[in-house]
């Protein structure tokens, strides 16, 4: 057995035993049971400060039962020779334990974050799973429902190239798709493709296509196609890389904007039995765009 000070003014004796270590309150044989009086008309908060430390200090520190309670017992001792009515202690003791103990747990659902998808046939169900192990859950919204049904639609009276959102536009050459987005209307990002190509600044995929491969470029009308319109730009990149995805699979896109890896939320879209029904359809354009139109499903010139 020996003795160590610690920090805080915490005297304890530390014994060892054979396979652990055991720590119990050092008290000097000349300390005293003298304390401020219960009757002295001190503060209240002066008089508890003494008892409110060796309180705490007992529970704080990992003292065996045994130790504890000799403890306990030793504060009680000191109380008593000093006039502190018994409930004050024992009031003291409980506040001390519910100011040290730990708060219960909360659930975890407190962190959960909520994703929202449209409904559109039981087989988006199976999205489900891919979150089933972490704190994503899955609501769904219906795009079906009266208010929707009867709003009165907008935006049919704006030319498609007027519009901001996912468009395409076809090489006329090999008939292959270059997938972008654009929160202005598609006149303005298709003068920058053509300016690209005329100044011969391969700065987009589309330019890099038509001037290394030495193709073809029609059009506005022949060119590019509206496949969404979009209103909210947060909506641009995840609709841009479906279409991506969708056309990459489809052998549709040209080989400078082909992905690398492919995503798992969007392969799952594409095994829906009903995806090619679902599939965004372009706005209707002019009839010579129809032969160079990225959704028919006609196979690539090679």
């Amino acid at each position: 057995m020996f003795l160590v000070d610690l920090l805080f003014e915490r005297d304890l004796i530390i014994i060892r035993k054979s396979q652990q270590l055991e720590i119990d309150i050092y008290r000097k044989p000349t300390m005293t049971d003298t304390t401020i009086n219960y009757l002295s008309n001190h503060p209240m908060e002066q008089k508890l400060a003494a008892y409110r430390y060796h309180t705490e200090r007992m529970l704080r520190l990992p003292l065996n039962r045994t130790h504890q309670l000799r403890e306990w017992q030793t504060i009680l001792h000191i109380a008593t020779s000093n006039n502190f009515p018994t409930t004050l202690r024992q009031k003291l003791k409980q506040q001390i334990q519910h100011k040290i103990t730990p708060p219960p747990t909360k659930n975890t659902q407190n962190n959960t974050k909520w994703a929202t998808f449209t409904f559109s046939s039981p087989h988006i169900l199976k999205i489900t799973i891919l979150f089933r192990h972490t704190n994503v859950k899955i609501s769904y919204k219906y795009s079906n429902t009266v208010v929707q049904l009867t709003k009165p639609a907008s935006g049919h009276n704006i030319p498609p190239h007027n519009k901001s959102g996912i468009y395409c536009m076809t090489c006329k050459t090999c008939n292959l798709s270059y997938v972008g987005q654009n929160s202005q209307n598609l006149k303005t990002r298709f003068q920058e493709h053509t300016r690209y190509i005329k100044t011969n600044s391969p700065q987009s995929a589309y330019a890099q296509h038509i001037l290394h491969n030495q193709h073809e470029y029609g059009t506005i009308t022949e060119s590019m196609t509206l496949l969404k319109s979009l209103q909210h730009e947060s909506m641009l990149l995840p609709f841009e890389q479906f279409h991506i995805q969708s056309l990459h699979q489809a052998g549709k896109l040209i080989p400078e904007q082909c992905p690398n890896d492919p995503n798992h939320l969007f392969q799952l879209a594409f095994s829906h039995p009903h995806h090619t029904r679902h599939k965004t359809k372009p706005v209707k354009q002019h009839p010579a765009n129809q032969t160079h139109n990225p959704q028919l499903h006609t196979r690539p010139a090679t």
